[in-house]
């Protein structure tokens, strides 16, 4: 009965983490570019229960579980629909692919929430203020900025009959995104699991394209998340039932000598 209570408190708090993942997940439905979290299960330690009359010991044993327990597995990358705004600042991944910052630290970071500015230094920069990878830098009388379907930057110039190219911008992807570290503000950073980063043009080798004028939603998906969040709380409330059984028997094996 004891194990009883323990197993029925890790099931309380795996089904807890995955309610507040859920949550998480729901309150960021609208968020450009989310990325929705992936939690997991599994059986924790099993041990053996020696028969009294076993003729060997240590022979014969019954093995039981000790509980499950909650995985956080990271982000799933699948893609956000595209949703056209018209603004040319706004530009969204179609494909596979991130687009690499630089900190304030001189660290590499990552996303796939473009909307892009010019910086006080003239770099071509995310609204955050960390500018691109590729150091795009812009003329200080540059006019409208056009980024076609492979990353390559043309501006506007004064006394030029057309656009004048300023940078090429190139994406990175990961063997495994899902390893990525939430870094907030919709950055990651690297990691061992997910594996070296690789750099390549937009459209090639496997690469995403870039669409101006448009932003990409959360792949949060409401009616998922609200029937899990459903089954969480269900899943809660029956550890919640194991715990107060057993609680009971063990007041009745308490109360036998009275």
């Amino acid at each position: 009965m004891l194990d009883s209570l323990f197993i029925g408190a890790v099931g309380m708090a795996a089904q807890q983490a995955f309610i507040d993942s859920t949550a998480n997940n729901l309150v960021n439905l609208s968020t450009p570019s989310f990325k929705k979290n992936r939690v997991s299960f599994k059986d924790m330690v099993y041990h053996g229960l020696e028969r009294a009359d076993a003729p060997i010991a240590g022979d014969a044993q019954q093995w039981t579980g000790t509980g499950s327990t909650a995985l956080l597995l990271g982000k799933m990358f699948s893609q956000g629909k595209l949703d056209k705004t018209g603004v040319p600042n706004d530009v969204a991944i179609n494909g596979e692919g991130m687009v690499e910052l630089v900190l304030p630290d001189g660290a590499s970071a990552y996303t796939r929430a473009l909307t892009l500015q010019v910086s006080r230094d003239g770099l071509l920069s995310t609204a955050d203020g960390y500018p691109l990878h590729q150091q795009i830098s812009l003329p200080p009388d540059a006019g409208a900025i056009q980024i076609d379907r492979t990353g390559r930057v043309t501006v506007d110039v004064p006394n030029e009959r057309n656009p004048v190219e300023v940078g090429q911008i190139e994406l990175t992807r990961f063997v495994n995104p899902a390893g990525l570290i939430p870094l907030g503000d919709n950055l990651y950073g690297s990691s061992e699991k997910a594996g070296d980063p690789i750099s390549g043009k937009p459209g090639e080798a496997g690469f995403g394209v870039f669409m101006q004028g448009y932003s990409e939603a959360s792949n949060v998906q409401l009616v998922e998340e609200m029937i899990s969040l459903t089954l969480a709380q269900r899943a809660y409330e029956a550890s919640a039932k194991v715990v107060q059984a057993s609680d009971e028997m063990l007041g009745i094996v308490n109360n036998l000598r009275r």
